[in-house]
């Protein structure tokens, strides 16, 4: 999410490109590419995370004219007040203080991803829609890592099917 510029964003299109992350090594933040072939792809958006980006916008266009020449381009979508590129471990520690404040469990960042894909099973999207939008290389890792959240899908199978063979109430006929 560091990592992404406005450059890999088609708001009217509802998308992102996932072209580029932000890595920390000798604490210092770099500029690098996925771990896979397969993290580099384009998700689309829901209308919520559109409105938010396009009200970071103009709050980051409010923040470049009040810095002036100060203000360091990196095209990025989230940035100092300044600019600059936001340290990966600071934006994880912000998180976390920020959940506990509001009375959330205690939770990591990267959890997120974790609870999103939990989720998102959960609701019957498909495995491979979910994988494709984590960026795993294999919707095998996918269905391996988030199995727990498959019971309940395996009960709502069972339903389906039964009532497309015995018909609209599941009961057999005869």
């Amino acid at each position: 999410m560091l990592g992404v510029r406005w450059s890999d964003l088609d708001l009217g299109a509802g998308r992102v490109s996932v072209a580029q992350t932000l890595t920390v090594a000798n604490q210092k933040v770099r500029v690098s590419e996925p771990k896979t072939a397969k993290g580099r792809r384009t998700v689309a958006l829901d209308p919520a995370t559109i409105a938010g980006l396009r009200a970071n916008r103009a709050r980051q266009a409010e923040e470049r004219l009040a810095v002036g020449p100060a203000w360091q381009e990196h095209g990025l979508i989230f940035t100092w007040y300044d600019g600059g590129p936001i340290h990966p471990e600071r934006f994880s520690t912000w998180f976390e203080t920020r959940a506990t404040r509001s009375g959330l469990p205690k939770i990591r960042l990267h959890d997120l991803r974790h609870s999103y894909a939990t989720a998102t099973l959960a609701a019957n999207a498909s495995p491979k829609v979910v994988s494709e939008r984590l960026g795993h290389a294999k919707v095998s890792i996918t269905l391996d890592v988030y199995s727990h959240a498959l019971p309940s899908m395996d009960e709502q199978a069972a339903l389906t099917v039964a009532r497309l063979i015995l018909g609209d109430d599941g009961e057999a006929k005869g």
